[in-house]
C-alpha cells in the first residue's frame, strides 16, 4: 500500500511538474511570437562567419582573428568578403602569411587590394592560400603540387626538413575545428599576378 501512495506521489508530482513546464513554454511561445524592435543587420555581417560560438574548437578563421600576426590577412579576408568560406565544415587547409609577410610585398601593394575596385583580385590571391584537406607539415612532403581554392596548383617544395608551398616556408601549424593553419612566411602569388 505504501508502495502504491509513494508511485501516486511521484506520479502527481511529475504530472504537476509536467503541466508547469507546458504552461511555461504556452506562455514563451506568445512572447517569441510579438515583433521585436527593428534591429539592423549589416548585410556584410551576416552568415556562419558571424555565429559566436565559444564551445568548440575554433574554426580557421577564428584563429586567424585571435593572432595577432595575422591581422593584415583578416582585414583581407574581409575586404574580399571571404569570411563565410573559410568557416565551413572543410576541412581547409590555409596558408596564412603573418603580417611581416604582407609588408614584404612592394609598398602599396596591400593597400591597393583592399580597395573595392580590386576584391575580385584580391578573393583570387586568398583562395590561392587555400585548399581542401587536413594534412600535417610532414604529410604535405609527399606532394608535389596542391589544389587551391581558386583552381590552380601551387608547387611543393621540400628542403631538408622545410616544407615550402608557393616558395613560402611553413613556419608553423594550428590545428582548427574544421582544418588546419599553415603560418608561412611569404604571400603566395597565383602565377597570373
Amino acid at each position: 500500500m505504501k508502495s502504491t501512495i509513494k508511485l501516486t506521489a511521484l506520479g502527481f508530482a511529475l504530472l504537476l511538474a509536467l503541466s508547469m513546464g507546458c504552461k511555461e513554454k504556452s506562455q514563451n511561445t506568445t512572447t517569441a511570437a510579438e515583433p521585436e524592435e527593428s534591429t539592423t543587420v549589416v548585410e556584410s555581417n551576416k552568415g556562419q562567419a558571424f555565429i559566436e560560438d565559444d564551445g568548440s574548437t575554433p574554426n580557421v578563421l577564428q584563429i586567424a582573428i585571435g593572432s595577432e600576426d595575422h591581422t593584415t590577412l583578416v582585414a583581407a579576408v574581409q575586404a574580399a568578403s571571404l569570411e563565410n568560406a573559410l568557416v565551413n565544415a572543410g576541412p581547409l587547409m590555409v596558408f596564412a602569411p603573418t603580417n611581416a609577410a604582407f609588408d614584404a610585398l612592394p609598398e602599396g601593394t596591400v593597400e591597393d587590394l583592399l580597395k573595392p575596385e580590386n576584391k575580385d583580385a584580391l578573393a583570387n590571391i586568398l583562395k590561392y592560400h587555400v585548399t581542401p584537406g587536413n594534412y600535417s607539415k610532414d604529410f604535405l612532403k609527399k606532394f608535389k603540387k596542391l589544389g587551391q581554392a581558386n583552381n590552380q596548383n601551387v608547387p611543393v617544395d621540400v628542403k631538408g626538413e622545410d616544407v615550402f608551398i608557393g616558395g613560402a616556408k611553413i613556419i608553423g601549424s594550428v590545428p582548427a575545428g574544421n582544418g588546419i593553419v599553415h603560418v608561412v612566411d611569404k604571400v603566395i602569388l597565383p602565377p597570373s599576378q
